[in-house]
């Protein structure tokens, strides 16, 4: 027999300010930067014209999501009167905004600037920088949402309304799905690094080709 419906008040506007930070900010951190980064490293043994789609994605959708996103959970702040990057949401949240502003101007370098006669043909370390900072955002942005989930949304707007379990169950599907992929994705990388190899055994013969002609 079903008791009684009980009665739920709609969220305030604060409310859905928070809830609207919260979904623009894991859509950008935790989807559509990682979506960027698989393709990334899925596509690129197949064309050379990946990085056109890896910077799409990382660049001119994600940003203003993550922007959006990133200053409505600013009003939220200004709202609740309780200041600016004083608890650890906040201070990780201006964190993750600064290292993916980085990652931006890194990914530029590593494109733009390869220094090939300086590393001979060879990765540069701000490439290998470029994948680690990569994974750290991911990283830190996973603990972000986690720890928005379970404990600033009550500490922030009061604990009216709970954070339904779906959303947290996301949380994990996300999680779980993008380790699996790029795991998986390892399993092109010899292919990877045969393409360099041959790449720059090309740039060599040329090299020397072009000395003998001289």
């Amino acid at each position: 027999m079903k008791g009684p419906p009980t009665f739920r008040p709609r969220l305030s506007e604060l409310e859905k300010r928070a809830e609207h930070h919260a979904i623009l900010c894991t859509v950008g951190f935790l989807i559509l930067l990682p979506v960027g980064a698989l393709v990334a490293r899925y596509t690129r043994t197949l064309t050379n014209k990946w990085f056109y789609a890896h910077w799409i994605i990382q660049f001119i959708i994600a940003a203003p999501v993550i922007l959006a996103g990133w200053s409505m959970g600013y009003m939220t702040s200004t709202e609740l009167e309780q200041g600016h990057f004083v608890d650890p949401h906040q201070k990780i949240g201006l964190t993750l905004l600064i290292l993916y502003l980085v990652q931006l101007l890194v990914g530029g370098l590593v494109h733009f600037f390869k220094f090939p006669s300086l590393f001979r043909g060879h990765r540069a370390p701000h490439n290998y920088f470029h994948v680690f900072l990569g994974l750290v955002i991911f990283i830190l942005a996973a603990f972000q949402v986690h720890y928005a989930l379970y404990t600033e949304w009550a500490f922030a707007t009061g604990g009216l309304h709970q954070v339904p379990m779906s959303a947290k169950r996301a949380w994990l599907a996300l999680i779980i799905i993008f380790w699996v992929l790029y795991v998986a994705a390892m399993a092109l990388l010899p292919r990877q690094l045969k393409q360099e190899r041959a790449f720059r055994n090309r740039k060599k013969d040329e090299a020397a080709l072009a000395n003998k002609v001289s």
